[in-house]
């Protein structure tokens, strides 16, 4: 849906005018050809884009924004598909913030169409699927190289890679039956079980982790920042960046119903479905209780027991609203879970008669 190299150039430098003149002469064409988003946003294509996300270690938030985008392109697209993916994908580009550059430093190295020629050639890419310029993957990716240059040490051959498997990782359990997003790149130990510090809100967990509040092994629970609670899905960049200022990036674990900047690194789990506000298990966590996050097992547990879970739900009472009138509303109100995209209109019949 892009022009090559479009994504990793400094938006300060004259190729950047450059390539937004090119692709506006692109999308003319595109028109005038009668090539639709529907003809390239295909089962398929979205595997490309979430193998070429695994390859390059991108955000937690990819995995929302291309369920949001399977549903509102109507193909069929799961959040289980991301494990498929991740089992076969390995990272091979070394991309903060877990490894050492920047995407400037990916530009110069090649971009994302040298990520690509190395999974074409690796049989993980799909070469036959249509780009916005009319041409194949492949056709598009004839010229270049087949193996990196030797002078830059940013993206890998497939036999060298970082890790062996894709860094984003389909999380299961009691907590999220529906599945999270854990981000498990970089981390000496990717598995933790502690006590859980709740809070209702993002604000109350950073003014707990500034005020020291948070110590190693504890697993901190940010609830009720899910699609509806929120509502919309705050980016929790500012509370992970501040345990890892404090040197706890290691050893304590964040779960949240919320979302994470792509900034964000550590012991992580985002997008647990189903959220706090529509009662799922997140909501019945108390402080203290025995929490586990286990990417090697792709399991996110609350250790206790299904009986006092179930009394717990019985005593549940929803909270009410963060807003009444207005978008944020709107959205509340019509919101799917992220396990779906977060999506408005999953359930509207919007077809006149």
């Amino acid at each position: 849906m892009s022009l090559p190299y479009s994504s990793t150039m400094s938006n300060v430098d004259l190729e950047k005018r450059e390539s937004a003149a090119a692709s506006a002469k692109v999308l003319i064409e595109a028109v005038k050809n009668n090539l639709c988003p529907r003809d390239i946003i295909t089962r398929k294509s979205i595997e490309n884009a979430v193998s070429v996300i695994m390859a390059v270690g991108g955000s937690t938030n990819a995995v929302l924004h291309f369920l949001a985008i399977a549903s509102a392109a109507e193909v069929e697209w799961s959040i289980d598909d991301f494990e498929r993916v991740r089992r076969k994908v390995p990272v091979i580009v070394d991309m903060k913030p877990s490894g050492k550059y920047l995407a400037t430093d990916l530009h110069q190295a090649g971009g994302i169409p040298q990520v690509m020629k190395i999974l074409l050639d690796g049989g993980l890419l799909h070469g036959d699927c249509i780009t916005i310029t009319g041409q194949t993957i492949a056709e598009v990716l004839k010229d270049v190289p087949s193996t990196p240059r030797a002078d830059q040490h940013v993206i890998r051959p497939l036999s060298n890679p970082i890790y062996a498997e894709g860094h984003l990782a389909i999380l299961k359990g009691n907590i999220s039956p529906e599945g999270c997003v854990a981000k498990i790149s970089g981390l000496k130990n990717p598995s933790i079980t502690g006590p859980a510090r709740v809070f209702n809100s993002e604000d109350d967990a950073m003014a707990a982790i500034m005020a020291n509040r948070i110590t190693h092994g504890d697993v901190v629970i940010i609830r009720y920042e899910g699609p509806k609670g929120g509502p919309g899905m705050r980016e929790m960049l500012a509370p992970t960046s501040a345990l890892i200022g404090q040197g706890l990036g290691e050893t304590v674990g964040l779960i949240t119903d919320g979302r994470f900047s792509g900034g964000t690194w550590g012991m992580v789990v985002g997008h647990v479905a189903p959220e706090a506000y529509v009662g799922g298990t997140i909501a019945l966590i108390e402080e203290g209780d025995s929490v586990t996050i286990d990417a090697h097992q792709l399991l996110i547990q609350l250790n206790v027991p299904d009986e006092e879970i179930a009394r717990r739900r019985a005593a549940w009472v929803k909270p009410k609203p963060r807003y009444h009138r207005g978008v944020l509303a709107k959205y509340a109100k019509l919101a799917s879970s992220a396990s779906k995209g977060a999506v408005t209109d999953m359930h509207l019949n919007l077809e006149q008669d």
